[in-house]
Protein backbone atom coordinates (compact mmCIF):
# COMPACT_ATOMS: atom_id res chain seq x y z
CA UNK A 1 0.00 0.00 0.00
CA UNK A 2 1.06 3.75 -0.70
CA UNK A 3 1.26 5.68 2.20
CA UNK A 4 -0.88 8.66 1.88
CA UNK A 5 -0.59 11.99 3.16
CA UNK A 6 -2.17 15.78 1.95
CA UNK A 7 -0.85 19.03 0.73
CA UNK A 8 -2.38 21.85 -0.41
CA UNK A 9 -1.30 25.04 -3.00
CA UNK A 10 -3.28 28.24 -3.62
CA UNK A 11 -2.60 30.40 -6.51
CA UNK A 12 -4.48 33.88 -6.57
CA UNK A 13 -5.45 33.68 -10.53
CA UNK A 14 -6.73 37.17 -10.73
CA UNK A 15 -2.86 38.57 -10.09
CA UNK A 16 -1.20 35.87 -11.39
CA UNK A 17 0.67 35.01 -8.50
CA UNK A 18 0.78 31.93 -5.59
CA UNK A 19 -1.34 33.16 -2.85
CA UNK A 20 1.27 33.95 -0.27
CA UNK A 21 -0.15 34.55 3.60
CA UNK A 22 -3.66 32.62 2.96
CA UNK A 23 -5.02 30.86 5.96
CA UNK A 24 -5.69 27.61 5.56
CA UNK A 25 -7.77 25.05 7.63
CA UNK A 26 -8.14 21.09 7.45
CA UNK A 27 -10.83 19.94 9.76
CA UNK A 28 -12.01 16.03 9.98
CA UNK A 29 -15.66 15.52 9.67
CA UNK A 30 -17.03 13.66 12.76
CA UNK A 31 -20.75 12.73 13.45
CA UNK A 32 -20.72 15.26 16.19
CA UNK A 33 -19.18 18.11 15.05
CA UNK A 34 -15.86 18.94 13.14
CA UNK A 35 -12.70 18.61 14.60
CA UNK A 36 -10.04 20.89 13.62
CA UNK A 37 -6.86 19.05 12.71
CA UNK A 38 -4.22 21.82 11.35
CA UNK A 39 -4.38 25.55 10.66
CA UNK A 40 -1.73 27.29 8.33
CA UNK A 41 -0.47 30.34 6.40
CA UNK A 42 0.89 29.44 2.98
CA UNK A 43 4.19 30.56 2.18
CA UNK A 44 5.79 32.98 -0.74
CA UNK A 45 5.16 29.98 -3.01
CA UNK A 46 1.08 29.59 -1.87
CA UNK A 47 2.35 26.42 -0.29
CA UNK A 48 1.91 25.23 3.30
CA UNK A 49 5.68 24.79 4.44
CA UNK A 50 4.34 20.73 5.60
CA UNK A 51 2.20 18.72 4.53
CA UNK A 52 -1.40 19.45 6.32
CA UNK A 53 -1.42 15.72 6.90
CA UNK A 54 2.30 13.74 6.53
CA UNK A 55 2.05 9.72 6.42
CA UNK A 56 2.47 9.47 9.87
CA UNK A 57 -0.52 11.59 10.77
CA UNK A 58 -2.98 10.03 7.84
CA UNK A 59 -6.26 9.14 8.90
CA UNK A 60 -8.80 8.29 6.50
CA UNK A 61 -11.91 9.93 6.34
CA UNK A 62 -14.25 13.12 5.30
CA UNK A 63 -12.38 16.22 5.58
CA UNK A 64 -12.88 19.85 4.79
CA UNK A 65 -10.35 22.53 3.45
CA UNK A 66 -10.84 25.99 4.20
CA UNK A 67 -9.10 28.79 2.94
CA UNK A 68 -9.94 32.24 4.11
CA UNK A 69 -10.35 33.88 0.92
CA UNK A 70 -11.77 36.83 1.61
CA UNK A 71 -9.45 37.71 4.07
CA UNK A 72 -6.63 37.11 1.50
CA UNK A 73 -7.72 39.49 -1.11
CA UNK A 74 -9.19 42.36 1.62
CA UNK A 75 -5.68 43.07 3.19
CA UNK A 76 -4.43 43.52 -0.65
CA UNK A 77 -6.86 45.77 -0.78
CA UNK A 78 -8.93 43.96 -3.72
CA UNK A 79 -12.84 43.55 -3.39
CA UNK A 80 -13.20 40.58 -0.75
CA UNK A 81 -17.09 41.22 -0.22
CA UNK A 82 -18.47 38.01 -2.85
CA UNK A 83 -15.89 35.52 -1.37
CA UNK A 84 -15.24 34.52 2.18
CA UNK A 85 -14.04 31.33 3.26
CA UNK A 86 -14.10 28.63 0.50
CA UNK A 87 -14.87 25.17 1.41
CA UNK A 88 -13.95 21.76 0.13
CA UNK A 89 -15.24 18.79 1.59
CA UNK A 90 -12.87 15.42 0.06
CA UNK A 91 -12.93 11.74 1.14
CA UNK A 92 -9.28 10.81 1.88
CA UNK A 93 -8.98 6.88 1.80
CA UNK A 94 -5.80 4.97 3.10
CA UNK A 95 -3.37 3.51 0.77
CA UNK A 96 -4.39 5.65 -2.27
CA UNK A 97 -0.36 8.05 -1.96
CA UNK A 98 -0.02 11.39 -2.39
CA UNK A 99 -3.58 13.80 -1.85
CA UNK A 100 -2.49 17.45 -3.37
CA UNK A 101 -5.88 19.76 -3.42
CA UNK A 102 -5.17 22.91 -5.35
CA UNK A 103 -7.45 26.03 -5.30
CA UNK A 104 -7.29 28.67 -7.92
CA UNK A 105 -8.81 31.57 -6.81
CA UNK A 106 -9.73 35.32 -7.23
CA UNK A 107 -12.32 37.56 -5.80
CA UNK A 108 -15.31 35.99 -7.17
CA UNK A 109 -14.61 32.45 -8.43
CA UNK A 110 -12.56 29.25 -7.65
CA UNK A 111 -11.62 26.23 -9.01
CA UNK A 112 -10.18 22.81 -7.52
CA UNK A 113 -8.68 19.25 -8.89
CA UNK A 114 -7.45 16.52 -7.14
CA UNK A 115 -3.45 17.53 -8.01
CA UNK A 116 -0.19 15.09 -8.05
Amino acid sequence: MKPSALTTHVLDTANGVPAAGMAVELWRIEAEAPVLVTARVTNADGRTDTPLMDAASFRPGRYELRFAVGAYFAARGADAGFLDVVTIRVGLSAGQGHYHVPLLCSPWSYTTYRGS
